[in-house]
């Protein structure tokens, strides 16, 4: 599902975040990115979702080189990734039931189907009944899992999150990481950026560690 060969990401300030990375995640799987503040771990998701492109090496997702990804082919590539932020980034001017159906809106889904579609998507999330809700009127881990609904609403194959726990209690964050096994137990791959290790040994999936930009374990 995801392929890094000799990945070298390196910013405009002279910063290299990434240096001959190499790893692979199978379709299917759950897997964990690890390592201390600055490791490389959002650098990874951000040229996962074709935020960010390498400096050298090759991205390939799903099959596809992300180098050979152009103009209007970016949009569509992305419509096949969810992406959970530690921050929400959930628009507060609007309900939650606009929030999550965010990206059926901009896919053009019709009205009926998308009303259908954020229900069975909160339901997932155990929000059913929270459509109208701003989202400051909610919990931060309400908010988060609001983040985690928007993110699979469209059936995406594939689920990324950047340290989606680090603002929650122990109990909040082990509630969300238990919802992305849920998914994942039902075929889509899940990559998590963390460095919570208590959480990921409780879920029991691999760990790929990163260390100043490099893999040393995976």
């Amino acid at each position: 599902m995801i392929r890094f060969d000799q990945v070298t990401k390196r910013y405009s300030t002279g910063r290299e975040a990434l240096s001959a990375v190499s790893f692979a995640v199978e379709r299917g799987e759950m897997v964990f990115l690890t390592g201390h503040s600055g490791a490389g771990k959002s650098s990874i998701l951000k040229l996962i979702a074709l935020l960010e492109r390498p400096t050298r090496g090759q991205v390939h997702v799903d099959g596809r080189d992300t180098n050979a990804v152009k103009g209007r082919g970016i949009a569509r590539f992305r419509r096949d990734i969810g992406v959970v932020f530690q921050d929400h980034k959930l628009l507060h001017d609007r309900p939650v039931a606009d929030n999550v159906a965010l990206p059926l809106i901009i896919a053009g889904v019709a009205r009926r189907e998308i009303d259908k579609r954020v229900r069975a998507a909160l339901d997932q999330v155990g929000l059913l009944g929270k459509e109208l809700s701003r989202p400051l009127e909610l919990s931060s881990g309400e908010q988060q899992r609001v983040g985690i609904a928007r993110a699979v609403i469209a059936k995406p194959p594939l689920l990324i999150a950047d340290e989606p726990t680090g603002n929650l209690d122990p109990a909040l964050a082990l509630e969300v990481m238990q919802l992305f096994k849920r998914f994942n137990d039902v075929g889509v791959t899940v990559v998590v950026a963390t460095h919570d290790v208590h959480l990921i040994d409780v879920v029991g999936a691999r760990r790929i560690t990163l260390d100043d930009g490099r893999v040393t374990s995976q």
